[in-house]
């Protein structure tokens, strides 16, 4: 065997699919980032950053609004190129095979990315499929839109869904195909409590056959084996001073509006 290939996609080692079996053994950590920098639109985001992540673990990123939350999901998908630093899946350089890496995650950013002309299991079946390679089952897609409450809608057309019932669409493709690695970012905007509940017991499934999950949010969720990343600490100090005062400008904002509301009353 050729060692300086990295190893093959790992979904059925760790097994997230329903129904799948649990891993057999202690993988350790899987996926990794080092010494990460992100530059966007000339300004340094964040500079040193790390992370590690063992099957089963969970990570939420947590900062401020422009602190980088979706910029580095965006260079955990391998959508964006870090200025700087090393993104790793079982030690090996993810860039060296980055189809691998497409294959082993489910990435849900802020667009919902659906074709408003075709139906709800038309929508799902679709983007499952070219994730694939292959028409996913029925039983695939109708348990998946189930998990999220659509099953009632799946014949409907994807243009009269409210901004809630879009967000779970996107989020059932999680589901409806095996991944090791989900990254959501703001998973829970326009979702209702029953809704956020469906999300958390998804995400705890997953997690307890070996799937791991990143998520930036702004919402309490309580996950298992969580850990918070605080994207802040790795601001340059260049940096920092304007970060804090944009955040303190937005509280005081929201403050203004809740104020309004409240003499409204």
């Amino acid at each position: 065997m050729d060692d300086t290939h990295p190893p093959s996609d790992t979904s059925q080692e760790v097994g997230v699919a329903i129904g799948a079996k649990k891993p057999q053994k202690k993988v350790g950590v899987l996926f990794a980032g080092r010494g990460l920098v992100c530059v966007r639109g000339g300004r340094t985001v964040f500079v040193g950053l790390d992370f590690a992540l063992e099957p089963g673990d969970a990570l939420v990123l947590m900062g401020p609004n422009g602190s980088g939350k979706s910029s580095l999901l965006r260079i955990m998908a391998g959508l964006l190129k870090p200025a700087e630093g090393d993104l790793l899946w079982h030690g090996y350089a993810v860039e060296d095979d980055a189809r691998s890496h497409y294959a082993r995650q489910h990435y849900v950013g802020h667009l919902d990315g659906l074709k408003v002309a075709m139906t709800v299991s038309e929508n799902l079946s679709f983007w499952t499929g070219l994730r694939m390679g292959e028409v996913p089952s029925a039983s695939s897609v109708r348990n998946a839109l189930s998990a999220f409450g659509l099953d009632c809608l799946a014949d409907f057309p994807a243009r009269i869904l409210s901004a809630g019932q879009k967000r779970r669409l996107s989020l059932a493709r999680v589901l409806a195909s095996p991944a090791d690695l989900w990254l959501l970012d703001e998973p829970t905007v326009a979702l209702d409590r029953d809704s956020v509940a469906a999300l958390k017991q998804a995400i705890a499934h997953h997690q307890q056959h070996g799937g791991m999950v990143v998520i930036a949010t702004h919402s309490e969720m309580a996950l298992d084996r969580a850990r918070p990343l605080h994207l802040d600490r790795f601001v340059p100090a260049s940096e920092l001073a304007e970060l804090q005062e944009d955040a303190a400008t937005v509280l005081r904002k929201n403050g203004h509006k809740a104020g309004k509301k409240g003499r409204r009353l």
